[in-house]
């Protein structure tokens, strides 16, 4: 006689199999049995104070372990709350798993508490959504692993009815899947594109997420280096080539000032490389920034141009690391920017972004990013303060810095570097937040402290959404529904157990963060900036 499981098991132990090791919610009663089995396959169940913000978590988990992000959200409200991060992870291209309670079909056909079709709900926001069934719950939990991770990354969702979990299936899954092969370009295109490379003056190269996704840092620095190329990132992208590199421009599409810069150099360029570049994340201003028919554009990515944010020569659907290694062994290096524009422009983004104000958001970043070791993990919502740390600080390693780039949701940044510190505990891990956007989870500080973490966060407080007041002036539009009240962030953070700093200086900020290094539990570091502070910073 066949051994048998839940059909929970069946998905928990996929999902372990898969790398999966924690995994993030807030249960009902619905879910008891997925969070049992998950606890069974040696996959931890950490409880949140809200599914939005334990979805953040699973995300800054998966970016330091590469697995996918877990959520598990009750049926109705509870995995309803979680709509906006599991919109972000479509949106950011972000693998993760929603598991969400739902009542048996049955029961649905006569009992309407807390019922509603939650498939319709994710079918827009994710890559796939299932109901788990007791005949195939080995295929559906091998297929979400597949789709949330293959291509290009995204959620899945799958309802799970309080009798399919606890029902008996065969222990032995099916024989698995092999793996999609990497893909580069015909030996035509190569060549050609080969061509172009070796005998370009004027090359630039725009990578994105997808390159990030695939691990194709090295092959980027590699073809920076061997070619002499400039390299611009999209803000999720940062760190690809460490910014420190004379030939890394730093991530681009948030700062319209940045733009200013980094558009004149792409458009002398004669040939532009887009490796993994996912426009999703870009602005208006990158709108058909280019004419293929008059500038050589290569395109590399992991899913075909559907977005028409911009055109190019020669679309190539591949892998972005396989597609840089052939060409860096087809094409011939060659002398680039003999003008030394690569250094102008980079000095000229240096000189926009200034570090020596006495005191502001420019000074808070400043501080932060010299007294915090080079290895830092930080994270950063949205909002005026993103757009200026996304120029100001460096990173040296790809998701070195994380945020939401194509929802640009508020309220990420605490939760991003939760997940992260939780992952990575060696990691010195510091979160960036405007003071509405800490407000909107300042109760998984609770959670912080119950996991132990020593995660630094960083508040912006000027008693106002910034950036919303800024356009609200430049509109010339009245002081309405942007201000609120100042409140005691240090506070806060005190009375969930942690320790907090309010800070009006950089003298009192390097204190704050070298007390908040050694701190056994996290630091709330309040930097109190005057209002207007971003004007013409940006």
């Amino acid at each position: 006689m066949s051994q048998t499981i839940r059909a929970a098991d069946a998905l928990a132990l996929r999902l372990f199999a898969a790398g999966c090791r924690t995994a993030f919610g807030m249960p009902g009663g619905e879910v008891l049995t997925l969070v049992d089995a998950l606890e069974a396959a040696g996959i931890r169940f950490v409880l949140a104070k809200h599914e939005n913000a334990a979805a953040f978590m699973a995300e800054g988990v998966y970016h330091r372990t590469g697995a996918p992000g877990i959520l598990i959200a009750t049926v109705g409200p509870g995995v309803l709350n979680g709509v906006n991060a599991i919109a972000n992870a479509h949106q950011d291209r972000v693998p993760m798993i929603v598991l969400a309670g739902c009542v048996d079909a049955d029961d649905a056909q006569s009992y309407t508490h807390q019922v509603l079709d939650q498939t319709a709900v994710f079918a827009p926001i994710t890559k796939a959504t299932f109901t788990l069934n007791t005949g195939a719950a080995h295929i559906i939990a091998d297929k979400a692993v597949a789709i949330a991770t293959e291509g290009r990354p995204g959620p899945v969702h799958i309802d799970v009815p309080i009798s399919v979990a606890v029902a008996q299936v065969p222990s032995m899954p099916p024989a698995p899947r092999a793996e999609a092969a990497l893909v580069v370009p015909s030996s035509d295109v190569l060549a050609e594109t080969a061509d172009w490379l070796s005998n370009a003056k004027r090359p630039v190269l725009i990578a994105g997420v997808d390159a990030m996704n695939e691990g194709a840092a090295p092959q980027i620095t590699a073809m920076a280096e061997a070619f002499q190329i400039p390299v611009i990132t999209t803000y999720k992208a940062k760190g690809l080539l460490p910014e420190d590199h004379p030939l890394a421009l730093g991530g681009a599409g948030l700062s319209p000032l940045a733009d200013t810069h980094l558009l004149p150099l792409i458009e002398s360029a004669d040939l532009v490389i887009c490796a993994g570049y996912d426009p999703i994340e870009m602005r208006p201003g990158w709108q058909n920034i280019w004419d293929p028919r008059q500038k050589r554009v290569v395109d590399i990515t992991a899913e075909p141009n559907h977005h028409y944010m911009h055109q190019s020569t020669v679309s190539i659907i591949g892998s972005t690391p396989a597609t840089l290694d052939a060409l860096l062994k087809a094409a011939t290096p060659n002398s680039t920017w003999a003008g030394g524009e690569v250094a102008r422009t980079k000095a000229a983004l240096n000189k926009a972004f200034p570090t020596d104000d006495t005191w502001g958001p420019a000074a808070v970043i400043d501080v932060c990013r010299k007294v915090l070791p080079r290895n830092t993990l930080a994270t950063v919502d949205s909002g005026a303060h993103r757009i200026l740390l996304s120029q100001m600080w460096q990173c040296y390693e790809p998701r070195g810095l994380t945020q939401s780039t194509a929802l640009c949701t508020m309220g990420c940044a605490v939760p991003l570097a939760m997940g992260a510190k939780f992952a990575d505990p060696e990691r010195p891990v510091v979160s960036f937040s405007g003071d509405a956007g800490f407000l909107m989870v300042t109760g998984e500080l609770s959670t912080a402290k119950e996991l132990d973490l020593s995660t630094i966060f960083v508040v912006f407080v000027d008693a106002s959404l910034s950036l919303i007041e800024l356009k609200q002036r430049q509109r010339q539009l009245q002081n309405k529904g942007v201000d609120f009240a100042h409140h005691d962030y240090a506070a806060m953070g005190r009375a969930f157990g942690g320790q907090g700093h309010t800070v009006h200086s950089r003298e009192a900020l390097q204190t704050a963060l070298e007390q908040a290094q050694t701190a056994d539990t996290f630091t709330v570091i309040a930097a109190v900036i005057e209002k207007g502070a971003y004007d013409g910073r940006i």
